[in-house]
């Protein structure tokens, strides 16, 4: 990696006396695994020795999944990818099961028999939680709770708690907490009979003293408070997304295109924006390791300039409620010209990634939006599985953001992509219109140049405005 120098840095310093200058991303993954515990001091007889941040005790957890279409291939994967969001939210996976139905129980989930076998489970594994491989109902999650007699989480709640971990800017802390009061809020009941006062009396079959009362009115007053916190929530964030209107208003009246890049979550999305622009934003091998999007400048080979956006990883069966809460942010993709659809060739079902992030696409409405597939991670794919995604997906470029095969491949496909360059003209500029010429250079694409007597001739494709401008210096004849 090339170090960075200082600007008080003189020709007669050696290379070992110069001062590494850490990146951003550098400095929040350093922050990020700062939270340790020491080897050889835990009173447990199996010795923790590292652990997620901001977790002290590795919870251990039983995974569970309901089979109910597809091959046992997809239902296995659809529990690995469930093992390393339950890893990455900081816990210990001790087992996986999953179950063949034809549809989930509506009452547990999994069903009373097996869900009495996953009881014997958690009791001889030690398991402090139970995590479901899908979004249950509160009642599932009440009476599953009553069986396994551990805490039941769902796939939902475990991809929340990951956001809110990893959430840093306070739009994104007011997004993941949108999404999570969104989420608790029909779950308020199950959470506890303590949130309950029935009505007393006879109405509630005799209760007699103590009983009586208005009824409901703790868990009534748990959902108004919700309720008033969400709506103060809806409106920072529409505050907040203000500062982001205005910058992609500015673009969009100098008419600077912009690309976005979107993908399934730890294909590396981050890797690809670091490696075409330098951001340095944190990368990391975990799944949604960066949430908040970033905007960066770039050029094509043929010096036009575009924005470049990474985005938040999507995910199979990604929760509604981040979807809307973070909708202000996902506005970045619906408003780009081109999308950078980024696949982890490596993953053992490429073609899964690709149909949920498109699910997701259609959802916030930018599945018209022109795409190219960017196979990333070639330095550890397979060839055959690469091979067979540029045959479904013809409009591709191979790249690894690690070693950088295939960027400058990747270069000239968005600079081939790029919309906005509706006028192809030749022109003879002045020179003392020289700043009219460099403005064709930044925001058109130079297709040829010549200098004469009389100025400066240009064969250039530029945005409508610009060509209005050029107009008046137009001539009939191209260069030769």
């Amino acid at each position: 990696m090339t170090q960075p120098f200082s600007a008080d840095q003189t020709q007669t310093q050696t290379p070992d006396e110069i001062e590494y200058e850490p990146l951003t991303g550098e400095l929040d993954l350093e922050d990020r695994k700062a939270l340790r515990r020491v080897a050889g001091l835990s009173t447990e007889l199996t010795d923790v020795t590292e652990v997620e941040y901001r977790s002290l005790r590795l919870e251990r957890v039983v995974l569970v999944g309901v089979w109910t279409e597809g091959t046992a291939a997809e239902a296995e994967n659809s529990l690995r990818e469930l093992a390393l969001l339950a890893e990455t939210a900081g816990s210990q996976v001790l087992e996986g099961l999953v179950q063949r139905r034809s549809r989930p129980d509506p009452a547990t989930y999994i069903g009373s028999g097996k869900a009495a076998e996953l009881r014997d489970i958690v009791i001889s594994t030690g398991a402090d939680t139970v995590i479901c491989d899908g979004e249950l109902a509160p009642s599932q999650l009440r009476h599953l709770e009553e069986t396994v007699q551990v805490k039941v989480i769902d796939r939902t709640a475990l991809i929340l708690d990951i956001f809110a971990q990893h959430a840093k800017s306070r739009e994104g802390k007011a997004q993941v907490e949108l999404a999570q009061l969104d989420y608790l809020m029909p779950r308020l009941r199950g959470w506890g009979g303590n949130l309950s006062r029935q009505v007393g009396g006879r109405a509630a079959g005799g209760v007699g003293i103590g009983g009586r009362g208005p009824g409901e009115t703790k868990i009534e007053l748990d959902r108004r408070r919700i309720r008033t916190r969400m709506a103060k929530l809806r409106r920072q964030i529409a505050e907040m997304s203000k500062a982001r209107d205005t910058k992609r208003g500015e673009r969009r009246r100098h008419q600077v295109p912009a690309v976005a890049i979107a993908g399934y979550t730890n294909a590396g999305k981050s890797s690809l924006l670091n490696r075409l622009t330098g951001a340095g934003v944190l990368v990391e091998n975990a799944l949604f390791a960066t949430l908040d999007p970033t905007v960066r400048r770039a050029e094509t080979p043929g010096g036009r300039a575009y924005t470049l956006a990474d985005t938040v990883g999507f995910v199979r069966h990604l929760p509604h409620q981040l979807v809307e809460a973070f909708r202000s942010t996902l506005e970045e993709v619906t408003d780009a010209g081109l999308v950078l659809h980024v696949v982890d060739g490596s993953d053992a079902d490429p073609e899964a990634q690709i149909d949920a992030v498109r699910e997701v696409l259609r959802e916030i409405g930018a599945d018209r939006i022109p795409e190219i597939i960017v196979i990333n991670k070639a330095d550890a794919a397979d060839e055959l599985a690469i091979a067979r995604l540029q045959r479904r997906e013809p409009h591709n470029v191979v790249v690894s953001a690690r070693t950088g095969f295939g960027i400058e491949e990747l270069r000239a496909a968005i600079e081939a992509d790029l919309p906005g360059l509706e006028s192809e003209l030749h022109v003879l500029v002045p020179y003392e219109r020289g700043g009219l010429v460099a403005r064709v250079h930044e925001r058109g694409e130079v297709l040829k140049q010549e200098h004469v007597a009389d100025g400066t001739v240009l064969h250039a494709r530029v945005p409508a405005d610009l060509a209005g401008e050029l107009a008046q210096y137009e001539t009939v004849s191209p260069i030769v």
